[in-house]
């Protein structure tokens, strides 16, 4: 299974890219990195902040129009 999140964050802006990921999804990546010899935990943190990385770079803040 390929995650394509490309595809996924080149959607509408006004899209919340959080509605689209699935609990399969998150539990893909974390089998996957855990499979890399990392932790359950130090698996499961990463991909916490994977996503309060993506949340707090969200793409659709740069889709906003900035009044002057």
């Amino acid at each position: 299974m390929t995650i394509n999140t490309n595809s996924m964050l080149d959607e509408e802006c006004g899209q919340e890219f959080f509605d689209s990921v699935t609990d399969e999804e998150l539990i893909y990546l974390w089998r996957w990195i855990k499979g890399r010899g990392i932790s359950a935990n130090k698996a499961w943190n990463v991909v916490l902040t994977g996503l309060a990385l993506d949340k707090a770079f969200d793409k659709s803040k740069t889709c906003m129009q900035i009044e002057h």
